[in-house]
């Protein structure tokens, strides 16, 4: 299972890449290796605005269907339209070209990118998915 040290991570199995206030997000390799084949993917409109912890999305597999969660409150600014096509991006690439949407982060009040307290760094997420696996 792959952890990248540069994003941050959800208890949902989400991750984060941050540049600035803009993020981008998918499923961590455990959360695409857990939920077998993806097949389908549903995301969230550009321009939906997003809520960190609140389902945006859907992610479904030939195993179940689950929930995706935004990581971070903002405006979705753009969704990868090549899971239209190749949903199983997800499963070989997804850090790379399995991600699924971008956000325009909310600033909090000193002006920066909000992010919640709650990501977890690459080591608090391999700590998570050890206990789970």
């Amino acid at each position: 299972m792959s952890v990248p040290a540069e994003l941050r991570y959800t208890q949902e199995h989400e991750w984060l890449s941050v540049d600035g206030d803009n993020a981008q997000v998918g499923i961590t390799d455990y959360a695409a290796q857990a939920l077998g084949d993806v097949v389908y993917v549903d995301l969230p409109e550009v321009g939906a605005a997003v809520s960190a912890g609140e389902p945006c999305g859907e992610v479904e597999s030939t195993k179940s269907v689950s929930d995706l969660y935004s990581p971070v409150d903002g405006e979705v600014t753009e969704v990868n339209a090549d899971l239209d096509d190749d949903p199983g991006l997800v499963n070989s690439e997804p850090y790379g070209a399995g991600w699924m949407f971008r956000v325009k982060v909310t600033a909090g009040p000193s002006g920066e990118p909000a992010l919640p307290a709650d990501l977890l760094s690459p080591a608090d997420y391999e700590e998570l998915t050890k206990d789970a696996s």
